[in-house]
């Protein structure tokens, strides 16, 4: 299959030239051998073709998709994702209040203007952080809270108007998604805005779109590509020759990206740096996954340890309460015994009256 690829891009190396090079530079060679053996095969694969090309490297995406270079590109998956047809107006500075450990997790996060005013941040999650939602709407609250004062900044206090405030869409992929998502094993593009239980339209301005790639590459096997958000999701989430072949084939504009990755691993010092950069990244998201998975568990446990503790009070208060029935229950019987054995005694002389009377 590797063969199969060079024949669509002439560009990549063997093997043995990968190795040569590895080989002949002692700088090089250290870095190669401070990886473990799968992720040296997994780096041999990338670079020669015969795994295709994983788009969600760090060093992958962020040059495929950058909006400065390429807006045509965000704009389609933007216009796929939200359902409509969209224009980026211009790229803006990201300078959102994450905090360090989230910014350095995130695989790519870009934050656009729309045409129509609309503000979009697009995210890709190698691994899902935990409690999704609430994050995501802490995320969107705060670029709500910036477009608001952007515009308060720009009018007079008479003439401002929160009409003026535009929407702000929030577009999360995830490369693993959170067990929520799982929930829906067939789903894996969820859409999300605020809505009224009595059908009454406002336009509350937050809205969400969240696409779990782990769960469309399940639901994609032995299935072919139909439209082209089914090729963008590929695009983002396979890096099987077969599927890769598949999607240059049907929409041959994806060529020139894969192609552009290609060109990158020609320069194997380059290339070598930004996957040892993306080894420690995916360290560090495993770390911090496992670590909330942990959390998550502890309070689970905690939780559990509550409920058991709180039944054994009950069956506790049920145990007292059976015995303080069981002591009224003796102490009842005592009397009933002791009531009988006065009236057998009571019987017992009547009838001895009565013989004495007969006699």
């Amino acid at each position: 299959m590797a063969n199969s690829l060079r024949t669509y891009f002439p560009m990549l190396q063997s093997r043995e030239e990968i190795l040569g090079k590895i080989h002949g530079s002692k700088e090089l060679e250290e870095i190669f051998h401070s990886w473990q053996e799968k992720q040296r095969e997994e780096f041999l694969d990338f670079c020669t073709g015969a795994k295709g090309v994983k788009m969600l490297y760090d060093f992958c995406i962020k040059a495929i998709l950058n909006p400065e270079i390429y807006p045509e590109r965000l704009e389609e998956l933007i216009s796929l994702l939200l359902g409509k047809k969209v224009k980026l107006l211009k790229v803006l500075p990201n300078d959102n209040t994450r905090i360090a450990d989230e910014s350095s997790l995130l695989i790519m996060d870009f934050l656009v203007r729309l045409s129509d005013g609309s503000v979009v941040n697009v995210e890709v999650q190698k691994v899902g952080y935990a409690f999704p939602g609430q994050r995501s709407a802490c995320y969107s609250a705060d670029l709500l809270l910036r477009e608001y004062k952007q515009v308060r900044g720009e009018m007079t206090k008479k003439a401002f108007s929160y009409r003026k405030i535009s929407n702000v869409y929030t577009i999360v992929l995830f490369e693993k998604s959170t067990p929520e998502f799982h929930q829906f094993p067939d789903k894996y593009i969820h859409k999300f805005q605020q809505e009224s239980n009595t059908g009454l339209k406002l336009n509350l301005l937050q809205k969400f779109v969240f696409v779990a790639l782990d769960i469309y590459r399940k639901n994609q096997q032995n299935k072919s590509i139909k439209n082209r958000l089914d090729g963008w999701l590929t695009f983002l989430s396979s890096d099987a020759p077969e599927d890769i072949i598949a999607l240059i084939e049907k929409y041959p504009d994806f060529k020139p990206m894969y192609a552009q990755v290609y060109e990158i691993c020609q320069n194997i010092e380059q290339v070598m740096g930004m996957f040892s950069k993306e080894l420690y990244e995916l360290d560090r998201n495993t770390v911090r996954y496992m670590i909330d998975e942990l959390q998550e568990e502890n309070k689970r446990w905690k939780e559990q340890d509550k409920r058991n503790q709180e039944e054994i009070e009950h069956w506790k208060e049920v145990n007292r309460r059976n015995q303080e029935e069981n002591r009224r229950n003796q102490e009842e019987n005592r009397r009933n015994q002791e009531e009988n054995l006065y009236l057998k005694q009571e019987i017992d002389r009547l009838r001895k009256e009565l013989r004495q009377k007969q006699g």
